[in-house]
Formats: C-alpha cells, sequence, structure tokens
C-alpha cells in the first residue's frame, strides 16, 4: 500500500511538472541555437555547388544567394540531410523561416523534403497562379497540399515565416499574418534515405529563380518572432493546450494500469507466506543444488536462486621467458608458455612448420621442435584435379591444394571443441562459434551459450515467457493462451471461429489481440476488401470486376477508364443561363459567367449564381459625365438626357477615351478597348502561323526546345503551353518550367465523414466514421476508452492489453484497427 501511495504522489507532482513546464514555454520569445537549423550553412552553399552565386543580401552587409540555370544540383550530402532530419523527424511543432527575392513569373521549389514521390515537406511559388503551396503528408499518410493565395514571384524583397503547430499552420510575409488555418495535422516520420534540396524539387523540376537568404528550421512554433521581434505572441498554441491534456490522459492510463498490476501483484505474494522452496539448477541433464559449484569446460559455473550462473574460467596474465610465447595447447583452457624459433627473421611457435625452397626450386619443410627449426619429410604430394590456375601454395606445407579446399577434414576440426565449429578459408582453417553462442578464448576453440532471455536478444512477443535454450531461445505461451507463430499468442483464433472482417478472397492471419487479412494471389487491396487484378490496372478509381474488365468511376470512359468523359462538350450538363460548363478530370461544374457570382448556395447547375450590381458596388467604369445603370450580368453607362457625353472610361483611375484601344500595365497579353464608358478586355488572340506572334503571351506557339518541359515520369515531353493531370494535380508547361496545383474538387456540403476512394482524387461524403481518412474535428465530441478515459477528437491510443491495435476518437466514434507495420 506505500507503493501505491506513492505512485499517487508521484503521479501528482509529474502533472504539476507539465503544467509548469507547458507554461514556462508559452513565456519563451526566442530559439536557442540546439533548436535553430541554418540550412545555407548546412549546405555550405558557396562553396560546392554551381549554378549559385553569393550577391548582396537584403541588408548591405549580409549575405545571399543568386540561384540561376536550370541544370544545378543543390542537394544536401546523406549525412547533412539525415542530420537535418534527424532533428525534424517526430516534429509537430517548427518553423520554416527564410527571406528571398523572387523572379517574375517564376514557379519554383524553395526547399523539398522527399523520399522518391512522397513529398513530407515541401513549399513552393508559384507566379503563373499567384499561389504559395505547403505540400506535406498528414498523419494518417495522405499526401496533401495547402493552397495559400499571394504573389512572391514579383521581383522584391519579402520576408517569409511558415510556422506549424500540430494542426495550426500560420503564414506571415514581411512581419504581417496573412493566413491562419486549421489543417489535417502535418507528420514528420520522415523515412531514412531522404533527400533534402533547395532551390529544385529534384534534378529535373521546380527549379526557383531568385535570391535567397536567412533559410532557417527553427523547432518550435512562433519561429516568426526571431524574424520580427515586434510580434510576439501573448497566447499558446493548439498543441500546447492539446499536448498538456494529452500528457494528463497518458497519465490516467498509466495510472489505471500501474493500479491493476499492483493489485495482483499483492494477491500472489499473500499465497506465497509460510512457504520455502529450495531451487534447484538443471544443465545438460545434471541436477545441482542451491550453491553448488562446478567446472564446464572453460566455465566455472554455480547454482544460485534456481538459475545457473556461468562465467568464463579466469586467466591469469603470462610471463613468458624470452624464448617462449604464450601459445592455446590441447585440451587447456589459457594459453601457456611454449618454446620458439627463429627462422629466417620470423618467430614460429612449438609445433608450427614452414615450407621454403632451395636455389633449385626444390621445397623443404621445417617444424619448430625445442627452439629449433628441424626439417623433416613431406609425405607424396597428391594428384591434384584442377587447373593450376586454381592451385594455391601454403606456408606450411610443400604440396599445393585446390582453391576451396578441405582443412577441416584433414583434422582442423579437432582443435574447435566445445560448441565451435571449424571453418574453410582459403589457406587454412579457423574456429566459429555456432549460431546462439559467444567465444570464451580469442580463438573461438571454446564457446558459451548466449542467454537471449536475461540480456533482451528475443522475439517473444506479450503472452510469452522466454525460455533460453542451447543457442537458441523458446517462446511459452501463458496459461491458457494459444500459439499463433514461435513468437506470439492469444486468448482464441478469430480465423478458426470466423470472428474476422476478411474479405471472402483473402487469407486470415491470427495475430496477438487481433487478427490481421491479406488478398489471395491474383487479388489486390487492404484484406478486407479484394478485388481482382486486371493485366495494366485500371485507371482513374476504376474497379476490376473480373480479369481485363474495368468498371469505369463517374466522368471515365475507356477500357481502362483512360479518358476523362468532357461533360460540357457531349451534352450531359445544361447549365443555368447565368453560368458556363467548365470540365475537369472526372466531373464538371457550372461556373458563373463575368457580371454574376454565387449567392453562397452552390447549385450544381448555377442557379445560385445572381447578379453583381456594378453601379452600387461602384466595379463600373463610366464616366464622370454619365450615370451607371445596372443590367442583368452587366451594366450600362447612359448619357443623362439633353447632355452631350463624350463616352470616355474610367479604368485603373485613369480616362480612357470612347474607342481608345490599350495594353494592361499588369499583362502585356491583355488588350482592352473603350466603348461608350464600357471597357471591354479580353486575352491576345493568338496565331501561331504569324512569326511575330508574341511568344510570351503565345507559350504554346514557342517552337523552342529550351521551352519544351519534361514529365515527371522523365520519358514524355510537352510544348509550352500543353497541360496535363499527374498525381491529382493540374500541371502545365510555361517557358520550359513546369507548374502543377491540386486539381479542383466540388464543395462537399453537410458531410461529417468524407473518404477519396481509392484511385480517385476528390473526397466523397461517408456514413461510417471509421472508413473516413478526412474529418472536422470537434472537440466537443470525445470518446471513452476502455479505462473509461476522455479523449479528444483526433487523439489515437494503443490498446490496453494489446501492442498492434491502434484506436482513434473520430468525433465521439471509437475506431480501431491493426497497424501492419507492427506485425
Amino acid at each position: 500500500m506505500y507503493l501505491y501511495t506513492y505512485i499517487l504522489f508521484a503521479m501528482d507532482l509529474l502533472k504539476v511538472s507539465l503544467v509548469l513546464g507547458t507554461f514556462g514555454i508559452w513565456s519563451g520569445s526566442g530559439a536557442e541555437p540546439a533548436q535553430r537549423v541554418d540550412v545555407l550553412e548546412e549546405l555550405k552553399l558557396g562553396e560546392s555547388f554551381s549554378g549559385v552565386l553569393q550577391v548582396r543580401g537584403f541588408h548591405n552587409q549580409s549575405r545571399a544567394f543568386l540561384f540561376q540555370d536550370s541544370w544545378r544540383n543543390v542537394r544536401a550530402s546523406a549525412a547533412v540531410a539525415e542530420g537535418l532530419l534527424q532533428k525534424l523527424r517526430g516534429r509537430i511543432e517548427f518553423t520554416l523561416l527564410l527571406t528571398l527575392k523572387q523572379e517574375r513569373l517564376n514557379s519554383g521549389v524553395i526547399l523539398s523534403i522527399h523520399h522518391s514521390e512522397q513529398r513530407f515537406l515541401e513549399l513552393e511559388s508559384s507566379a503563373p497562379r499567384n499561389e504559395i503551396r505547403l505540400h506535406y503528408h498528414t498523419q494518417d499518410q495522405r499526401p496533401h497540399t495547402e493552397v495559400f493565395p499571394y504573389r512572391l514571384a514579383d521581383d522584391r524583397w519579402h520576408k517569409i515565416s511558415v510556422g506549424v503547430s500540430s494542426s495550426h499552420i500560420v503564414l506571415h510575409v514581411d512581419c504581417s499574418r496573412i493566413y491562419e488555418r486549421v489543417v489535417d495535422t502535418p507528420a514528420m516520420d520522415i523515412p531514412a534515405l531522404s533527400s533534402v534540396w533547395l532551390g529544385q524539387r529534384n534534378a529535373a523540376h521546380g527549379f526557383y529563380k531568385g535570391i535567397m537568404q536567412d533559410v532557417q528550421l527553427v523547432l518550435m512554433p512562433q519561429g516568426h518572432i526571431s524574424q520580427c521581434p515586434d510580434l510576439n505572441r501573448t497566447c499558446p498554441t493548439c498543441n500546447d493546450f492539446h499536448g498538456l491534456v494529452q500528457k494528463i490522459m497518458e497519465l490516467q492510463d498509466l495510472l489505471a494500469k500501474t493500479s491493476s498490476k499492483l493489485a495482483r501483484a499483492e494477491e500472489k505474494m499473500k499465497s506465497l507466506d509460510g512457504c520455502y522452496c529450495e531451487k534447484t539448477c538443471s544443465l545438460d541433464g545434471e541436477v545441482y543444488r542451491e550453491g553448488d559449484a562446478w567446472i564446464d569446460g572453460c566455465r566455472n559455473c554455480t547454482c544460485s536462486n534456481g538459475t545457473v550462473k556461468c562465467e568464463a574460467v579466469y586467466c591469469p596474465p603470462l610471463l613468458c621467458a624470452p624464448d617462449t610465447a604464450p601459445t592455446y595447447m590441447p585440451g587447456a583452457c589459457c594459453k601457456e608458455c611454449q618454446p620458439v624459433c627463429i627462422f629466417r627473421g620470423r618467430v614460429y611457435v612449438e609445433r608450427d612448420k614452414k615450407s621454403v625452397r632451395d636455389a633449385e626450386g626444390n621445397c623443404q619443410l621445417f617444424e619448430c621442435q625445442e627452439h629449433s627449426m628441424n626439417k623433416v619429410d613431406d609425405p607424396p604430394c597428391p594428384e591434384l584435379n584442377c587447373p593450376e590456375l586454381e592451385q594455391i601454395s601454403l606456408t606450411d606445407r610443400c604440396c599445393k591444394v585446390c582453391r576451396g579446399h578441405d582443412f577441416c577434414a584433414e583434422g582442423s576440426s579437432q582443435i574447435c571443441v566445445e560448441n565451435s565449429e571449424c571453418v574453410n578459408l582459403e589457406a587454412g582453417a579457423c574456429c566459429s562459434c555456432k549460431d546462439g553462442f559467444r567465444s570464451l578464448r580469442d580463438d573461438s576453440a571454446y564457446c558459451q551459450d548466449i542467454d537471449e532471455c536475461a540480456e533482451g536478444k528475443h522475439y517473444c512477443r506479450e503472452n510469452t515467457v522466454c525460455v533460453n535454450t542451447p543457442g537458441s531461445f523458446m517462446c511459452i505461451c501463458h496459461t491458457g493462451y494459444i500459439r499463433i507463430d514461435d513468437y506470439s499468442c492469444t486468448e482464441h483464433d478469430e480465423c478458426v471461429t470466423g470472428q474476422h472482417d476478411c474479405d471472402e478472397n483473402a487469407l486470415c492471419f491470427n495475430t496477438v489481440g487481433g487478427h490481421s487479412c491479406s488478398c489471395k494471389p491474383g487479388f489486390v487491396g487492404n484484406g478486407t476488401v479484394c478485388r481482382a487484378l486486371c493485366d495494366g490496372l485500371c485507371q482513374n478509381g476504376g474497379s476490376c470486376i473480373s480479369p481485363d474488365t474495368c468498371i469505369c468511376q463517374q466522368g471515365f470512359t475507356g477500357k481502362r477508364c483512360e479518358t476523362d468523359i468532357d461533360e460540357c462538350l457531349d451534352g450531359f450538363v445544361e447549365c443555368d443561363s447565368r453560368a458556363t460548363c467548365v470540365n475537369l478530370p472526372g466531373w464538371y461544374h457550372c461556373e458563373c459567367r463575368d457580371g454574376y457570382h454565387d449567392n453562397g448556395m452552390f447549385s450544381a447547375n448555377g442557379e445560385s449564381c445572381e447578379d453583381i450590381d456594378e453601379c452600387e458596388m461602384e466595379r463600373h467604369s463610366c464616366a464622370n459625365d454619365t450615370v451607371c445603370f445596372n443590367m442583368d450580368g452587366s451594366y450600362d453607362c447612359r448619357c443623362p438626357h439633353g447632355k452631350n457625353c463624350s463616352g470616355d472610361c474610367v479604368h485603373d483611375n485613369k480616362v480612357k477615351h470612347n474607342s481608345q484601344i490599350w495594353v494592361l500595365d499588369s499583362d502585356r497579353c491583355s488588350v482592352c478597348s473603350c466603348q461608350n464608358g464600357l471597357v471591354m478586355c479580353r486575352r491576345m488572340v493568338c496565331d501561331c502561323d504569324n512569326p511575330t506572334a508574341d511568344l510570351f503571351c503565345c507559350p504554346e506557339c514557342d517552337p523552342r526546345i529550351s521551352s519544351q518541359c519534361l514529365h515527371q515520369n522523365g520519358v514524355l515531353t510537352y510544348s509550352s503551353g500543353d497541360s496535363w493531370v499527374e498525381n491529382c494535380q493540374q500541371c502545365q508547361c510555361l517557358r520550359g518550367e513546369v507548374d502543377c496545383w491540386p486539381i479542383s474538387c466540388p464543395p462537399v456540403q453537410d458531410c461529417e465523414f468524407t473518404a477519396v476512394p481509392e484511385g480517385e482524387c476528390c473526397p466523397r461524403c461517408v456514413t461510417n466514421p471509421c472508413q473516413a481518412n478526412t474529418i472536422s474535428n470537434d472537440i466537443t465530441k470525445t470518446c471513452t476508452d476502455e479505462h473509461g478515459i476522455s479523449r479528444f477528437s483526433g487523439s489515437t491510443w494503443t490498446k490496453h492489453g494489446t501492442e498492434c491495435i491502434l484506436c482513434q476518437c473520430k468525433n465521439g466514434h471509437v475506431c480501431c484497427s491493426v497497424d501492419p507495420l507492427c506485425l
């Protein structure tokens, strides 16, 4: 009971220290050097990378780097990358800081941490789309892209800060908070051998063009304070609060488990009162009593508390005479002093042999005997059945042998005594301990058993007890449990009793506390759902219902569902007159026409589009001598009765005369005209047959090879102006640069739980919360675990009594599944 009281007291102290520690974090305002990673310094950018030039930075005395050319390869070495990733792994709070000056029209990657095609942390700036994109992986291993509409590529200096605190992301530009969002929590479970790139995604794509300086990773939230000291924070982050609550719940969980174990231990101790049992030991069939001692080979063994404890025989240091040397003798555990011979400048021990050849090439064999090398007879050499190139000469005999000769069969194996075996080498043999044994002597002639159970080198899982055996170990099931495999036991076999959810085309494997499912050969899936495997696979979310037969998702057609149906062209869609049909991969939507905007209802056919009153909102171009008159989808500039109006227009606070035509200052590819007070603008018409066509405005007319782009697979090439869809991203080639952004998905309304079906890009509503991979966590909807402890929505824990069953709270619903990586 004293132990129980002490545990409760320790828990209270730990809770208090957690609270004080957490609030202590809130009061901090800067980052310690150990929490700051200077990426430019780590990469030693000015020393070893071509295509990068050191220039003057944002301040006159600061150092910056100009990223130019598209053949550079700014990638961290394996050692530098691993050191950086080691600091970032497992973090849910960090800040990326940098100062940059990006060229106009450039779309490039600022920093990328990825493994193969998986982007774990990547910051990208796109001028064509006027976007900042943050790519990362969520905690449920889904790729996610958070898009922030903002133009960085304007050839001006900007300070950038991207702060991540659990599900909270804040973007600061020039010390101003631009965006603050709640998103799916990023997971920094970055695997080994991941690569770190600066100013590009890889060696072929995403080249950033411009200047960068002060690129830093601050391993704490609110890192923008060190960039902008005047913006000190006053409130804790979301992760501070959630972390404190989660720690308290974990302590409650630990307390419940400890109390249960303590109660069971007290019951066992009561049953042992008044008992006295003398424990014995057993080794190699012999039984020894408590305190017995004996010699086993080269080990001194004792029986203590029912356990055999053996130690290697102690060998005292030898003080050999000058004409002797220490060496092992047959049957002895320790080295003994033996006579030596000096022959041709080398030292030989008693019974060592040496072959030499005289001036005529004849071989003579000498043996060390009583301090002298004496000539001995060598038996006749047997005929060798191998080519001369495969014959090798030895130093201890005159006869050659074939490569791969079995020296152990000649008697060398006799020196390998206890738990040791002879191993043939190129020119002789040596002893090696058998698996599960370690050497007692440096020549491995005597070896002792490794107690894997005592040293923690076994693989026994829960519900088992480890029992040491000579050279190995066994995992014995606890009473009442049945065996799953050599290392695991469970209460019952769900596969045999049929209490599983495996597909009919799957195999069921019993596991600790549950089971796992694996699709049979010829089928693919997660085991609970298996489908037939089609040759070439069904694309765009199509389902293989039988060999070589695909059923396509809505919006796609073709044998492999490879063709997108253009619902707008094929007449499947009839949008409202105030909207126009826009085709997208796999679907479409009705977009409000110019002069209309959605009233917030977002109806599928565009009925929610309503007229914009340009006159009331002052979004018209009527000159002062005319009166704006709103019309459905437009407006008119009318001249009051009796007046002679000029018909001029007001555009960008400048007066444009009637019938005047001009090119926009902000977009040289757009031409505008003034017609009776109305400004009409349109994109420049591209005529690729015209040799004077402006290639800047008409990238599709650019025939130069330097303006082509390479597909992500490194095989296909695209011309400037071409577009394509890759991995749920819309990509476009513009003047030799590839820019990709997430495809637009239709809004999913009145839907608490959503999931993205395999092979698709857009989420759909689901009713089962455990099937959802996207959820808007409501902190007020908690769950109660098996201990009666309340869990916040979004929190995860390991089910009590198991190691591989993970549970998660999803808005009041507890969802548990077997973690396949744990098995």
